[in-house]
């Protein structure tokens, strides 16, 4: 095939780009501005676009598809001429839906956990040697890309958000995917973009299990509320419901162990009551496609993470440095607790960003109440000038204060001044969590440690 993507540069984008043209189809692709990891990844490939822009030109009859980005807009030149000429044009999610129409689809969705479950899964059914397609939000340690489809695949597993598909397909991504397994690991409102109330977000998880397969498979979390009213409503009386909890464990010497049926204890590479449950989401996604429990367990007992999932970023003689993804409510509070729990001996300074459009928006920001109370030491970052380019209301330190409710919670909206308080955490022997979706205003957090 000859396929051209308008917005190559997304994560997701570029990486299905990059599959695609591993399987040996011809790729082209544009973009306004591309940047790293996807630049210098596609140009290993031969990918990266000649010059940065949108040529309607190169938009012929000879394509057999275009696929269009969410970064792209209404009136793109390129788009405006792929629809004149008839092409077919996807979204990138439906795209993958049409290559993989006759697979078992496996769609891991809810409000968290989403990528951590799906690394999981990957990482033992590489561990079995099962062949399988897949698409992940993050990089996985073992897989060159986040999108792999073959062919020759009998089963696909995808992580699915709610996001939008594109601009002509305003619909969750994981609407478009209709599996026969699928998880849900909780629902806690966030893209309130997207979702203005929390009424239309649980809306979308509803119409995601109405769109399952006839027969298929809903595992969920028998933990959240919402999900048990759905569940317990009667939505789909054809599917099977697997509902899962936090598993037995212990925590000794700073290693997590899951106490198996037979009583032995099994250590873990990960910690955290958070990712124990993905653990047992997983376990259960692979026992559907025959891995046994045994099997299994040996497999997970090597996982070592998600990238950007309490991940050590640095780590010496006298601290270690976690990066983490969390930025909505339920993820901040719930990695929080997973490293003063396995810590419990260390001083531990949370520092978190504001980045995303909910957590920038007024309105949204008393759904943080509470969730860095666990943290002695809590300062939240936020640019000012991002909230500007995503054209919000302004907000103040005091507006981040009375929201969070944190007795000692630290502002910092100065990028000297985050310099300054990171460049102090070396200093002493407190160990340090990250989390954000952003890059901290380019500060290179790194070479701070380093030095």
């Amino acid at each position: 095939m000859r396929i051209h993507f308008i917005a190559i540069g997304g994560a997701a984008m570029h990486n299905l780009a990059l599959a695609l043209h591993q399987q040996g189809h011809a790729v082209t692709g544009s973009d306004d501005e591309i940047f790293e990891p996807s630049r210098s990844r596609l140009m290993r490939a031969g990918l990266y676009p000649k010059e940065m822009g949108w040529y309607p030109e190169r938009i012929t009859a000879a394509l057999d598809a275009i696929i269009l980005g969410m970064h792209a807009r209404l009136d793109n030149p390129e788009l405006l001429r792929a629809q004149r000429l008839g092409l077919p044009v996807y979204s990138y999610p439906e795209f993958i839906y049409r290559q993989s129409e006759t697979k078992t689809r496996i769609v891991i969705g809810g409000s968290h956990g989403k990528t951590t479950i799906t690394s999981m899964i990957m990482h033992v059914l590489k561990h079995q040697k099962k062949p399988f397609d897949y698409l992940v939000g993050s990089q996985i340690e073992g897989f060159e890309t986040m999108v792999e489809l073959n062919p020759h695949h009998a089963v696909v597993v995808i992580e699915g958000d709610e996001y939008f598909a594109s601009p002509i397909q305003m619909i969750p991504k994981f609407h478009l995917y209709h599996p026969h397994i699928a998880v849900l690991s909780g629902i806690a409102w966030d893209h309130i973009n997207v979702f203005p109330s929390f009424e239309l977000y649980l809306d979308a998880f509803k119409q995601f299990i109405e769109k399952m397969e006839q027969g298929g498979t809903l595992i969920w979390y028998g933990g959240d509320a919402h999900l048990k009213t759905m569940v317990e409503s009667g939505i789909r009386s054809d599917l099977k419901y697997l509902s899962y909890q936090l598993l037995p464990h212990i925590i000794k010497d700073q290693t997590t162990y899951i106490k198996l049926s037979d009583g032995q204890l099994l250590p873990l590479e990960f910690f955290g009551a958070h990712n124990l449950m993905n653990m047992e989401a997983a376990r259960l996604v692979c026992k559907q496609i025959g891995i046994e429990t045994d099997a299994f367990y040996q497999a997970i007992s090597t996982f070592k993470g998600a990238a950007r999932r309490l991940e050590v970023f640095y780590k010496d003689d006298t601290r270690v440095v976690f990066r983490d993804f969390a930025h909505s409510p339920s993820k901040l509070k719930a990695t929080i607790e997973a490293v003063t729990q396995q810590f419990p001996d260390r001083n531990i300074a949370c520092l978190m960003e504001l980045h995303t459009f909910s957590s920038l928006n007024k309105d949204f920001l008393p759904q943080y109440v509470g969730c860095m109370n666990n943290a002695k030491e809590a300062v939240v970052y936020y640019n000012p000038e991002t909230i500007s380019h995503k054209k919000l209301p302004s907000i103040s330190a005091k507006d981040i204060k009375d929201a969070f409710q944190h007795p000692a919670l630290r502002v910092i909206s100065d990028l000297d001044e985050l310099k300054l308080y990171i460049q102090s955490l070396r200093n002493d022997n407190r160990s340090v969590l990250l989390m954000s979706s952003g890059n901290w205003g380019g500060t290179d957090i790194a070479g701070i440690f380093k030095v």
